[in-house]
């Protein structure tokens, strides 16, 4: 089995993180959280060069899930904390995250999926939580991101039945931000992240910063905090703008 059980490369601005384990449906392990914690760490010291990170999985889906035997076998608490902390930093990241869902998605894989600030599904895709199913309950952001993305009564529909759901479910209610034809899906997905890096890596990073420091505040405190703790122009403002007035003054 390769070694590598996450890849991360690079095209110009634009980062994709695999998950490399298909053969095992890309099954989550503490070994593929180590993995993808240094992919990550790389990139929280790289939101000048790289502005849009991908997280997709290898083979036939993102992934099924917390690998079952790795939680029949004993992970330690240090495991768990571990994975907990890889989530929330890939959820932090300074750049726009897209989790590219195919195939399965559930339970944990839905919860690194969770971490991704957009979620673009394809037909195929199929989301749950099934904690409930084998008696386990979440320790990787399930019960505070789900409730955030898709309201309190879905979330609690999704963690109490177990059901599945398909990439245009999932779209419906709010969870994908789009679901896309399979032939087509990843083809979908890079045109979405080529839309966003068309735009300054400075203000999505700053955007990002202030939707994760106001959740939770009231209104008051939230605007408050957008006057006084915004991050202002960015450093490209005025090669931006002298572009635009350029193709204004060629269309005149």
């Amino acid at each position: 089995m390769n070694s590598d059980l996450v890849l991360c490369t690079d095209d110009d601005s634009l980062s994709v993180i695999t998950l490399n384990k298909p053969d095992k449906l890309n099954a989550l392990d503490s070994e593929m959280f180590r993995q993808l914690l240094r992919h990550i760490e790389r990139l929280e010291q790289l939101p000048d060069q790289i502005g849009c990170v991908v997280i997709r999985g290898s083979g036939k889906c993102f992934s099924a899930g917390h690998d079952l035997n790795a939680i029949q076998t004993g992970e330690s608490s240090a495991d768990h904390i571990l994975q907990s902390k890889v989530v929330e930093r890939l959820a932090n990241l300074p750049q726009a995250v897209i989790s590219a869902v195919h195939g399965h998605c559930y339970t944990g894989a839905l919860e690194l999926a969770l971490a991704g600030d957009l979620i673009l599904a394809s037909q195929s895709a199929r989301f749950a939580d099934t904690h409930a199913k084998w008696a386990l309950t979440p320790i990787w952001g399930m019960s505070q991101r789900l409730p955030r993305r898709v309201g309190v009564a879905k979330a609690r529909e999704m963690m109490f039945t177990c059901k599945v759901y398909d990439g245009a479910a999932a779209e419906s209610m709010g969870l994908a931000n789009a679901c896309f034809p399979d032939e087509s899906f990843f083809d979908e997905v890079e045109k979405l992240a080529k839309t966003i890096l068309a735009n300054s890596s400075f203000s999505i990073s700053a955007l990002k910063r202030l939707l994760i420091e106001t959740d939770g505040m009231p209104l008051s405190a939230g605007i408050a905090h957008e006057v006084f703790r915004g991050a202002g122009v960015g450093p490209d403002i005025d090669a931006r703008i002298a572009r635009f007035s350029r193709r204004k003054d060629q269309h005149a």
